[in-house]
C-alpha cells in the first residue's frame, strides 16, 4: 500500500472553496472499470444529491486486493479516473491506495456519502462519521442488467464460443 495523502493541496483548496460558497459536497467511490450506463446514471443520480461530486477512485492495488480477477483492473487508474473526470455530473477525482475509502471519506467530509444499491446502509464504509458530522448517507439503486463483471463475463463467453 503507497503511503500517498487521500488529498492534495490543491483538493483541499477546491473543498474548502465549494463549502464556503455554501456548496453541498456528494462523495462516491468505485473501482469503475469499463465505464458503463449503470455507471453514468448512478454518478448523475448521486450528483443531483447535492452541489458537488467527488468520486474517489481504487487504485490498481486497491482493485486486485478486491479480489474481482486476475485480469482487473483492465484500465490503469489514470485512465478510469480520466474517463470519470469527463463526465459532467463528476466534479472531482481522487485516488486511494487502501481497501476501503474510508481515510478518503475523513478528509472529504462529504455532506452525502452515497454508494450503490448492492450496499446495505449500515455496512456502507464511512457510514458513521459523515452521520457524526451531521451529514447522510444514501444508498442509490443500481439500474438491472448493468454490471461490469457481468460485462466482461459476456465478453469472455462470446469470444470462446463464436
Amino acid at each position: 500500500m503507497s503511503a500517498r495523502p487521500p488529498l492534495s493541496e490543491a483538493q483541499r483548496r477546491l473543498l474548502d472553496r465549494w463549502r464556503a460558497a455554501g456548496e453541498r459536497i456528494v462523495f462516491t467511490n468505485g473501482v469503475f472499470d469499463l465505464l458503463h450506463r449503470g455507471h453514468v446514471e448512478y454518478l448523475a443520480e448521486a450528483r443531483a444529491l447535492g452541489d458537488r461530486l467527488v468520486v474517489g477512485v481504487n487504485s490498481d492495488a486497491s482493485v486486485r486486493r478486491l479480489g474481482k480477477g486476475p485480469e482487473r483492473p483492465l484500465m490503469a487508474e489514470a485512465d478510469r479516473a480520466s474517463v470519470l473526470a469527463a463526465l459532467r455530473s463528476v466534479d472531482l477525482v481522487v485516488g486511494f491506495d487502501e481497501d476501503t475509502p474510508e481515510r478518503l471519506i475523513r478528509d472529504v467530509r462529504p455532506d452525502v456519502l452515497a454508494k450503490g444499491g448492492d450496499w446495505a446502509t449500515e455496512a456502507i464504509v464511512g457510514r458513521e462519521f459523515v452521520e457524526s458530522c451531521g451529514g447522510r448517507v444514501v444508498s442509490v439503486p443500481l439500474r438491472p442488467g448493468f454490471s461490469t463483471t457481468a460485462l466482461i463475463e459476456r465478453l469472455r463467453t462470446s469470444r470462446t464460443s463464436g
